[in-house]
């Protein structure tokens, strides 16, 4: 619990004062993302299959804080120092770097509490080492998609 409580403050100013590139819109559109994809994976993994759980095996309140307030400031963190315009090389070392992250993150919300959060059932770290660089580049795909979105629209707005 200490370590969800401190997460979710720091991971919020980080996002919310330290961003520069995401708009108020592409932030928006990757909260919500973040949580409709991660709702759907979890309503299975987490909840039919018990792969793992914060907390309980129960769905509560206190449980959606970290699918709420955690994951997505971390992805909008994520998305505001990507090196789009750099190599692929250095694109490809900022994910995995970040994948190494999360990783030892995850491993100390497995801690016992008052520190740690979250519980195995099956779900092994090894799925979560294969599974996290997959998730980035899809989240990168997604900031793309909406941006191009968003350019199409303005080239659309002159005048009628």
């Amino acid at each position: 619990m200490i370590v969800l409580l401190l997460s979710i403050f720091i991971f919020n100013w980080i996002a919310f004062t330290m961003n520069k590139r995401l708009t108020t819109n592409q932030t928006v559109h990757i909260w919500c993302f973040t949580n409709a994809f991660q709702m759907t994976f979890d309503l299975f993994v987490e909840f039919k299959y018990y792969g793992y759980w914060y907390f309980t095996k129960k769905i509560e309140w206190l449980g959606q804080l970290p699918h709420l307030l955690i994951v997505p400031p971390v992805n909008i963190i994520f998305l505001n120092w990507y090196p789009f315009r750099k190599k692929l090389r250095k694109r490809i070392l900022y994910i995995l770097l970040w994948s190494i992250g999360l990783i030892c993150y995850e491993l100390t919300v497995l801690l016992p509490e008052p520190f740690g959060y979250f519980h195995y059932g099956w779900w092994k770290i090894w799925y979560t080492v294969i599974l996290d660089p997959i998730l980035l580049v899809i989240l990168v795909l997604f900031y793309k998609w909406i941006c191009k979105i968003e350019s199409n629209l303005r080239q659309s707005d002159g005048p009628e």
